[in-house]
């Protein structure tokens, strides 16, 4: 063999190891992005849980206390109760802005560029100043 012709193997193997190491590379970033966005998947997850079994509960003790008083109302009070629902649902815009304000402080952005999505990153700018409006 020709030193010329071992040369050539040699930069021919180095080559293709450079290509490898390019592309274990790039598939170690993919992983890290996986593992980045199941870590995040799985903290929403587990806050949506967490919500949906608060709500599961408030849920349940709001009709067992609806299901004690309803032998118990007068026919005065029920007419209060539905002046008071009537009020209730007058101010719709007001009860939004509540729904949104609590989700944004447990932890959900309200804004529309990533609304849904589990805040991370502390305050976002964008929900901010949509609350504010």
């Amino acid at each position: 063999m020709e030193k010329k012709d071992i040369f050539a193997q040699i930069h021919d193997l180095e080559s293709h190891m450079g290509d490898l190491h390019q592309e274990l590379g790039a598939l170690k970033l993919i992983v890290k992005q996986l593992l980045e966005e199941n870590q995040r998947l799985q903290m929403e997850n587990e806050q949506l849980r967490k919500i949906l079994h608060h709500e599961h509960h408030e849920v349940h003790e709001h009709s067992d206390s609806s299901k004690e008083l309803k032998g118990k109302i007068a026919p005065a009070a029920k007419t209060q109760a539905l002046t008071i629902q009537l009020e209730a649902t007058e101010n719709v815009v007001g009860e939004g802005y509540d729904n949104l304000a609590r989700l944004y402080h447990e932890g959900f952005h309200i804004c529309n560029v990533y609304y849904g999505h589990l805040r991370t990153e502390g305050d976002c700018l964008f929900c901010l100043s949509f609350l504010n409006k």
